[in-house]
């Protein structure tokens, strides 16, 4: 007679009782954690050893997979296999679960998906810096959908991405993992990402993190405690989370590494289970981050061993501990010490085996060998089209768009032909630095490429003129705890101040009409790169001695165009003001040449804006447009500010803007909308594409409130002479902020309306009374604005 629980006609919560009745506690703490083993088609796993993760017995393997396992780490993402054999291996590994162990609970997969599928062969997409700054939910939501589809194509139930941390201090060597400084625009952007890789069925799991707060650290430095008030936590950091729980309905939720105020996020049962579960209505799986319960006994102090870090995270509200089982093994000791209720494993191990089942594993347990999708013509196109918006103007004194007819192009610059400087810290290429293993990855187009086929191979010259980093190893100490005393440790940077090839680039420059300089830095995580997790910085100085290049590249006097790729803006040191065009291109993944390229052509109109500002110096760190208004000092600070703040970005036409008419001057607080339009004309002689953003500012409140707040904004092209009537509604709630009470309120008073190119061009302004009592929001409460054009 078949079991209860393998009958698909009975309902989920029927299957899940029958399952979890016949489980011992071994079987159920089995499913409360992963293992990160090395798949092998014919079952020969290995477990994968590293400083990072630790070492598990392999001796003992066999007998702990036949208790039934809740996750596998990275099946694919954690070593170069090809997409066949890896989808074989996995199988096998499901086969097992299935026939050899006493229950036959399948496994759910995870891999990392942040800049697409981590695995070899997959598309190798921009970074969610560079997607924020196309300002496109649709065409983030499209990317998503793309990878969804490769990760579901082998096998993969449960996505790490997107991240949700709110930009504050561009040192930060995440920062490159964000969609910007703003938690609107971070919202808007992680909800339409989490829709497009969950699909409607949500038979794939988005992972929301780093929750939370974790861009704010100590310094910018990665783990570094957290200093935040519940109020600002709320309004800027909870916010993005808030959105893609409730309005995308998120599978997953990882808590960060870091403490706030003292508490850290895995053992935060107000984070965890409070604030999601209670208060937003999470329905999904919280997920640690790799080693995150280990972190509270090795480094927070909080627990004495495992099984009290254990009993701290799942008390707190976790459900599977990534990437092994390095606490939640001892949950047993846990749970005869009275550290951890019998009721509460059970609680867990029932919502696991709900999402097991409602994904759909018991009935479709593997992956289609056959039917493998990775680097679809759509993706490639996906791919190339948001690294083309994503680049963002920032100085031109005329010379682009680039004429087809310019002859002899210096291309010149150490980020100009490394197809490692075109991609993520989260890339599979970059990531398999961490292993030590190098590959060759042919399918990235660099800008040198790019150019060559653009203009013409025999008008493209290039030099190097210096390296970022000589050597890209892995080794640097990852954790405080990997050195006797951090405070005194001497570390050295690791980048080049090698020389030897800056005259070679001045006698190219020389012989050129115009030079074309790449700089920037490498992403590389925990020091094997100038960016990325574990990959702070000090300074926004170029880093090595590429501002030694581009000054003497500058000096030959000929047209300068600076393309400044990687995971965050740096300043040139005055530079920007000599050069002849000035570009930030991030780092555009495997197309990013042909972006590049068709965009100093004028073959395609330049559409990015910055999602981060540009600081005037590192001194300005932390800094942000929607600050206080004495975050500047009294008097203002010399070194405070942003030369090219958020939402700027140049183009090849101008744009006017106009007839700012309100609906009404007045709107009810209860139910009201702030309903208005406006008209934008391109008044240049190319067609091109303008980004109309709406910001608000609160001009008397109970509390302390940033000068401007985005709230609303859009994206058109429009031909040359074209104008655009376009309508604004804006809903009352979005005007709320988290009061005395520690609960989201909205106050009456008067609201400025601020329509503009960027936040510090503001072309129209209005002023808008809310009428009423104050109000506390519910739970449901309207959290987007809409701008369409009419």
């Amino acid at each position: 007679m078949t079991a209860l629980y393998k009958d698909p006609q009975h309902p989920v919560a029927d299957r899940v009782a029958d399952l979890l009745a016949r489980m011992t506690p071994a079987e159920k703490i089995a499913q409360m954690h992963a293992f990160w083993l090395l798949l092998s088609p014919d079952g020969e796993h290995r477990v994968r050893e590293d400083a990072f993760t630790g070492k598990s017995d392999p001796a003992t393997l066999q007998n702990q997979l036949r208790l039934g396992l809740g996750q596998i780490t990275r099946p694919l993402g954690s070593h170069t296999v090809d997409a066949r054999t890896g989808v074989q291996a996995f199988n096998r590994l499901q086969r097992f679960m299935l026939e050899e162990t006493r229950l036959g609970i399948p496994v759910m997969a995870h891999e990392e998906c942040l800049l697409g599928l981590m695995s070899k062969g997959a598309t190798l997409f921009p970074s969610p810096l560079a997607m924020s700054a196309t300002w496109n939910p649709a065409l983030i939501e499209h990317v998503a959908a793309l990878i969804g589809d490769e990760a579901r194509s082998v096998g993969c139930h449960q996505g790490l991405a997107p991240v949700l941390d709110v930009s504050r201090d561009v040192r930060w060597g995440r920062t490159e993992e964000t969609f910007g400084e703003d938690p609107y625009l971070v919202g808007v952007l992680a909800t339409r990402y989490v829709r497009g890789l969950q699909g409607p069925r949500r038979d794939l799991f988005a992972t929301l993190k780093h929750y939370v707060g974790h861009s704010f650290s100590e310094g910018a430095r990665n783990h570094a405690p957290v200093h935040l008030g519940w109020r600002e936590l709320n309004d800027t950091f909870l916010l993005p989370f808030e959105m893609a729980v409730k309005q995308a309905n998120a599978g997953s939720v990882m808590p960060a590494y870091h403490d706030i105020d003292n508490e850290p996020s895995h053992a935060s049962r107000h984070l965890l289970t409070e604030v999601l579960r209670e208060q937003w209505g999470f329905d999904g799986l919280v997920v640690a981050d790799y080693v995150g319960v280990s972190l509270l006994y090795q480094h927070h102090g909080l627990a004495r061993d495992q099984a009290e870090a254990a009993a701290l995270a799942f008390n707190a509200g976790l459900d599977i501990e990534l990437p092994g089982d390095d606490c939640a093994a001892h949950l047993h000791t846990a749970v005869e010490r009275g550290l951890i209720s019998p009721h509460k494993i059970d609680e867990i191990v029932a919502r696991i085996l709900q999402h097991k089942f409602e994904l759909g594993l018991f009935e479709h347990p593997y992956a289609d060998e056959n039917n493998i999708r990775l680097r679809s013509p759509a993706a490639l196109a996906a791919a190339r089209e948001v690294a083309q918006q994503s680049i963002v103007i920032l100085e031109n004194n005329g010379i682009l768009p680039l004429a087809p007819a310019q002859q002899n192009i210096a291309v010149i610059g150490p980020t100009a032909n490394d197809a490692l400087a075109m991609l993520g810290g989260y890339s599979f290429p970059v990531h398999l630095i961490l292993s030590e293993a190098h590959q060759a990855e042919q399918a990235v187009i660099t800008p040198l490429a790019g150019l060559q086929a653009r203009y013409g191979a025999e008008h493209v010259s290039y030099a190097q003129g210096c390296a970022i980093l000589d050597e890209r190893v892995y080794g640097t100490p990852v954790f405080p705890g990997d050195v006797a005393d951090s405070s005194q440790l001497l570390q050295q940077s690791a980048v080049s101040h090698n020389t030897d090839g800056i005259a070679a680039a001045v006698a190219l420059a020389q012989a050129a009409d115009v030079a074309i300089v790449c700089v920037g830095d490498l992403a590389g995580l925990f020091q094997t790169g100038t960016v990325g997790e574990g990959s702070d910085t000090d300074s926004l100085n170029l880093p090595g001695v590429q501002q030694q290049l581009l000054q003497a590249v500058v000096e030959t006097g000929k047209p300068v165009i600076v393309v400044l790729t990687g995971g965050r803006p740096y300043n040139l040191q005055g530079l920007e003001q000599r050069v002849a065009a000035l570009l930030m291109a991030f780092t555009g993944g495997q197309e990013a040449g042909p972006a590049l390229a068709a965009v100093l052509a004028g073959d395609a109109a330049p559409s990015g804006r910055l999602t981060v500002s540009v600081p005037k110096s590192v001194g300005a760190m932390p800094y942000y447009y929607n600050h206080k208004l004495k975050s500047a000092g009294t008097p203002v600070a010399f070194h405070f500010g942003s030369a090219y703040p958020f939402g700027y970005g140049l183009g090849y036409t101008q744009f006017d803007y106009a007839d700012l008419q309100i609906e009404a001057s007045e709107v009810d607080i209860d139910a009201g909308d702030i309903v208005f339009s406006f008209s934008v004309r391109n008044t240049g002689a190319r067609a091109g594409v303008v980004v109309p953003q709406i910001y608000v500012r609160d001009q008397f409140a109970s509390l302390v409130r940033p000068v401007k707040e985005l709230k609303g904004f859009a994206r058109l092209h429009l031909a040359a002479g074209e104008v655009r009537t376009l309508q604004a509604r804006i809903p009352v709630d979005m005007l709320n902020f988290t009061g005395y009470s520690g609960q989201r309120i909205v106050e009456p008073g008067q609201f400025e309306l601020m329509v503009g190119e960027h936040s510090a061009d503001i072309r129209l302004r209005a002023v808008v009374n809310v009428t009423g009592r104050e109000r506390t929001l519910g739970r449901d409460w309207r959290m987007e604005s809409t701008v369409i054009a009419l």
